[in-house]
């Protein structure tokens, strides 16, 4: 009776100790998940105004066409033993090559784009100051030791931005919309355009909501006489912790008086693409997502090849492609990216721009020559 009690005593403790570990565990989890980088989700008369979206359904904005997370018969579990247990990508052994160039520099009549890694780049157009989607903290996650950015590629710092006249948000992922980074740039953000219910996180950073031009997919902002933005349709989708499409997720269609550029953000193919061509088109050059891709997830992001496929619907002249570069975020090595865009055939002839990380490219010059650089 005595060694029953005694191992009844023992397996109770170790049942409070296990219970004790649980419940800091998840009230560490909980306290964690409402901490500022988070952001916040849209509540009261704001919400009622998105529930009037006719993108946002049951509770969620959804895709224009069904876009399940995973492709038929491939479980979570089976990209999660995958992501633990397959061989890792190939990830680049030395610093890639970079040129910093000062984007503070520029005469005003010098219309240039500023790749900086993965999907963030500044532009001036006719003398306005772009950029989109900066991630300038080295890491692409909440936890500052997950997800860094290769060797090398964080070249660019928020003291190297200069003011911006339009700061452009696809959506809210912490690869596009980084907390650190954009907490740095406030002061220096004089509009921000992004899609809807995004202003809520930018207001809970401290952002003016005065400066937020939030709209729905096919809504336009008439800037002034030479510049009009509209916000299109992306196949995606959105959150930042454990609740998904609270806020929209988008691509922008950039219009001066003698230029269009297309703004792609994150996006598996889809006839969103020959929407936007027949609406805005031809562009003269279109951002398109080239990495992070998966035949697992293939209906959220796109495939190789099929950046091609999208600028031909476009009627784009010219491709740059994005969202690789600088970050693992799928199990493909770091430079297939870049070896198969350039290498596809291109019925077409579709210009592909790759410039290096910090590279000047001049937007007026179509036949400005770029190295295959990740050789």
């Amino acid at each position: 009776m005595e060694y029953l009690n005694l191992t009844l005593r023992i397996i109770i403790k170790i049942m409070l100790g296990l219970l004790i570990i649980f419940i800091t565990l998840g009230a560490g989890t909980f306290l964690f998940l409402n901490t500022e980088r988070f952001g916040k989700h849209p509540s009261g008369e704001r919400l009622k105004k998105l529930e009037k979206s006719p993108n946002y359904k049951d509770g969620s904005f959804q895709n224009l066409n069904h876009t399940p997370m995973l492709t038929d018969g491939v479980g979570y579990g089976k990209v999660m033993y995958e992501f633990l247990f397959a061989s890792k990508p190939k990830e680049p052994t030395k610093n890639l090559p970079t040129i910093k160039t000062n984007l503070k520099g520029f005469e005003p009549k010098e219309n240039v784009l500023i790749w900086m890694g993965h999907s963030s780049y500044f532009i001036q157009l006719d003398g306005k100051k772009i950029l989109v989607d900066p991630v300038l903290n080295g890491n692409a996650s909440p936890l500052s030791f997950t997800t860094k950015a290769y060797d090398g590629t964080n070249i660019y710092s928020t003291e190297d931005i200069p003011e911006i006249d339009y700061l452009f948000l696809t959506h809210d992922h912490w690869d596009h919309m980084d907390y650190k980074t954009l907490k740095k740039l406030k002061p220096k953000i004089k509009n921000v355009i992004t899609g809807l219910a995004n202003g809520v996180h930018l207001e809970h950073w401290g952002f003016n909501p005065d400066i937020i031009l939030e709209g729905d997919w096919y809504d336009t902002f008439s800037i002034d006489d030479e510049f009009e933005v509209h916000i299109t349709p992306a196949r995606h989708f959105s959150g930042r912790g454990l609740t998904r499409a609270k806020t929209l997720w988008a691509s922008f269609v950039l219009k001066t008086r003698n230029t269009t550029i297309y703004v792609g953000g994150d996006s598996g193919y889809d006839t969103h693409f020959s929407e936007i061509g027949n609406k805005f088109g031809p562009f003269d050059l279109a951002v398109l997502e080239n990495g992070q891709y998966d035949e697992k997830w293939k209906y959220i992001h796109m495939l190789p090849g099929e950046q091609l496929k999208a600028a031909t619907d476009l009627n784009a002249k010219a491709v740059l492609p994005v969202h690789s570069g600088k970050f693992t975020l799928a199990n493909h090595d770091w430079d297939e990216p870049f070896k198969k865009i350039t290498e596809k055939e291109n019925p077409k002839n579709i210009r592909i721009i790759t410039p290096m990380i910090g590279e000047q490219v001049n937007l007026n010059d179509s036949i400005q020559q770029f190295k295959h650089w990740w050789n």
